[in-house]
């Protein structure tokens, strides 16, 4: 009999990725595409530049999503790309948990995004809410993070 001691935190699932490749786009009919495949629930959406045959520069367009999605995702990728072709991987996937806050800081509220599970626990600020400050305040994003943390 063997017996084993472990973490069994953090969630785990199962995602599709859904990928192309692509070498007569625009990098604004890119973002249009990315765009709508966000809204069409892609978990994530990126691309990484490929060498194509021919030597022609090109992009690798990757979609992670729910199964439930797949289908909606492959119609979304044939309409808003020049793709002629789509490959499918199933994937198991780990993550941590997620949670928000909001916390008050001296230039207002600030929601700060915490995750943990797998022994680690994190926490780090929107960056729009950063963002925000630092420009109403003419800050730098440094300065502003800091400011959060004295509270």
């Amino acid at each position: 009999m063997r017996a084993l001691l472990g973490e069994a935190d953090g969630g785990g699932d199962q995602i599709t990725q859904l990928c192309c490749n692509l070498d007569d786009m625009t990098p604004e009919a890119l973002e249009f595409a990315q765009e709508r495949l966000f809204e069409g629930g892609a978990l994530d959406v990126f691309t990484v530049p490929i060498g194509m045959k021919k030597n022609r520069p090109g992009v690798l367009l990757t979609v992670l999503c729910h199964e439930q999605a797949r289908e909606t995702l492959v119609r979304l990728l044939f309409r808003h790309t020049t793709t002629l072709g789509v490959r499918e991987t199933l994937s198991r996937r780990y993550t941590l948990e997620r949670t928000e806050r909001t916390v008050d800081t001296a230039y207002g509220p600030v929601r700060l995004k915490q995750s943990s599970g797998w022994g680690v626990t994190r926490e780090k600020p929107e960056y729009e809410d950063l963002s925000r400050i630092a420009k109403a305040q003419a800050l730098s994003l440094k300065e502003t993070e800091e400011a959060v943390y004295k509270r």
